[in-house]
């Protein structure tokens, strides 16, 4: 498999955890495909933000992985990043596409209902994650990111990124639903886990079991 010959199935989006290094995230790149990377800027402030994305970004693109921040919009542009990620807020959404997504993407998360995925789906979102950061607490996915994502995969058009839980195995549950990509995040990066064997292993899983998309 090469970067420009990916899966024809769901594939797998990274997601940092607080304090990933870039050891770490060398690492899990290098045990196979990776769609994306999405950095979240979580409680750090904007200065420590650029030096930590300043950091993983290039490793991601370096790989073939869009590196997308979840954070200061400022940040994304000094860096070159790829792609930024906006959490369930509407405006902000639509100014951000309207600025910037002939250049990069801009994806949507925060969303916890079937009325409020189609609210910000009607923006023109490059994807809708459903799922919440940090959240990845139980070896499965959240029953209702499952549902969303079920729901979401069969109706409409535009990809979707849903959770995965804490255990690699949860990928098959998230291939399961139609879901163009699955985010594995605490799976991969949380202490005394082996990033490289984590994607590796997760890979393995969706050639076995997730379904292939039609051409």
């Amino acid at each position: 498999m090469t970067l420009q010959t990916p899966p024809n199935r769901c594939r797998l989006v990274l997601i940092a955890m607080p304090g990933t290094q870039d050891d770490q995230l060398a690492a899990a790149l290098a045990g196979g495909d990776v769609a994306s990377v999405l950095l979240p800027q979580g409680d750090m402030d904007e200065v420590a933000f650029q030096r930590s994305v300043e950091k993983l970004a290039p490793l991601a693109q370096a790989a073939g992985a869009a590196a997308i921040l979840a954070g200061d919009s400022r940040v994304v542009g000094r860096i070159k990043a790829d792609g930024i990620h906006i959490e369930g807020k509407r405006p902000e959404l639509a100014d951000a596409i309207e600025r910037v997504q002939e250049r990069m993407v801009v994806g949507c998360g925060g969303v916890k209902t079937r009325d409020e995925a189609l609210e910000l789906g009607e923006e023109g979102p490059d994807y809708l994650f459903f799922g919440r950061f940090g959240y990845d607490t139980d070896a499965n996915p959240h029953p209702r990111n499952l549902n969303l994502g079920a729901w979401w995969a069969e109706m409409v058009e535009i990809p979707c990124i849903v959770m995965g839980g804490n255990d690699v195995a949860s990928v098959v549950d998230v291939a399961a639903t139609g879901a163009e990509f699955v985010a594995l995040s605490a799976a991969v990066f949380a202490d005394g886990g082996d990033p490289r064997e984590a994607v590796a292993r997760a890979n393995a899983l969706l050639d076995e079991h997730a379904p292939r998309f039609d051409n």
